[in-house]
């Protein structure tokens, strides 16, 4: 009782917040005419990479993890395919593998790695000028798959941009035909080098806290931002997540319903970053079950800052 009390009480903040403050920023009320090629809507030329603020997904890969109606909705973090996340404006990826290169969310697996290379390489092939960071990473219990890195540059290797400080304060424009930064965590192997085709896990930091409690994980996400320097000097990739996590003393355990006590205030979380001017800290926003209005909210403060609106 005193856990549903506690949630409950943490609903009610966020909603009253959201009353009190709405949703208001520079580039709010931008819409992409075409999400699949949005950063080619905002002209290559103009977008640096530091810019950008990217939409991304959390655990992005478990569409079809586990089974139906028993052990899915327990670790189903989004309900897109990988190439349906990206056509509709999806541009980070969070990909967790196991030993045997198969795509996993804790113990539960789901198709090979296979399945999330060929998607991205259908949308790469459909369109000329998005980026998209792609965060590989092996799943806490499991060892790396053997010769990872060698299949994963066998795979992408043409689209791969090199790790190189540059590339922040590059517009998309200079950064082409390469399309891909890909972030490649292996928990025992050894780290991405500079100069590799591949991005050390030093280039993609966040603050996650492990915590069903929406207003609390709200307060952190704001707290850690204020804490970063502005993107415009930043040598890595910081990410928010607009997610909570079901815990095991509550008697809802299913991601959705859990997740969904925060999911529907990003955009009164970029208002607040304007508030607590940390608005040009702000880079990878990511979120469960991703949708149109969660990319939209991105792709226009990124219009914004482009326009140099704010």
């Amino acid at each position: 009782m005193e856990r549903r009390k506690a949630i409950s009480t943490e609903k009610k903040t966020l909603s009253e917040l959201h009353v009190s403050c709405g949703e208001t920023y520079p580039g709010c009320d931008y819409r992409p005419a075409d999400r699949k090629n949005w950063m080619a809507g905002l002209g290559p030329e103009k977008v640096h990479i530091n810019k950008i603020v990217w939409p991304g997904t959390h655990d992005s890969a478990t569409n079809k993890i586990g089974i139906p109606c028993i052990t899915r909705p327990f670790a189903q973090c989004q309900s897109l395919s990988i190439y349906q996340q990206l056509v509709l404006g999806t541009r980070v990826l969070d990909i967790r593998v196991n030993e045997n290169r198969r795509v996993c969310h804790g113990i539960l697996s789901t198709y090979n790695v296979d399945v999330v290379i060929n998607d991205v390489k259908k949308f790469l092939s459909e369109t000329q000028s998005e980026i998209i960071i792609l965060e590989i990473r092996t799943e806490y219990g499991h060892q790396d798959p053997p010769d990872f890195e060698k299949y994963l540059e066998e795979q992408l290797g043409e689209f791969l941009i090199h790790q190189d400080d540059h590339v922040f304060g590059k517009t998309i424009a200079e950064l082409l035909p390469k399309r891909i930064i890909c972030i490649w965590k292996p928990r025992n192997s050894p780290a991405p080098k500079a100069g590799s085709a591949f991005w050390s896990s030093n280039y993609l930091k966040d603050n996650w806290i492990d915590t069903d409690l929406p207003s609390t994980k709200f307060d952190s996400n704001l707290k850690h931002l204020g804490e970063q320097q502005p993107v415009s000097s930043r040598k890595f990739f910081y990410r928010v997540e607009n997610t909570v996590t079901p815990q095991a003393d509550n008697p809802i355990l299913c991601v959705k319903p859990v997740t969904g006590r925060i999911h529907d205030y990003a955009r009164l979380f970029i208002t607040q970053c304007f508030s607590k001017n940390c608005a040009d800290r702000l880079q990878i926003f990511s979120t469960d079950f991703i949708d149109g209005d969660f990319v939209d909210a991105c792709v226009g403060l990124t219009q914004a800052r482009v326009e140099g609106k704010c």
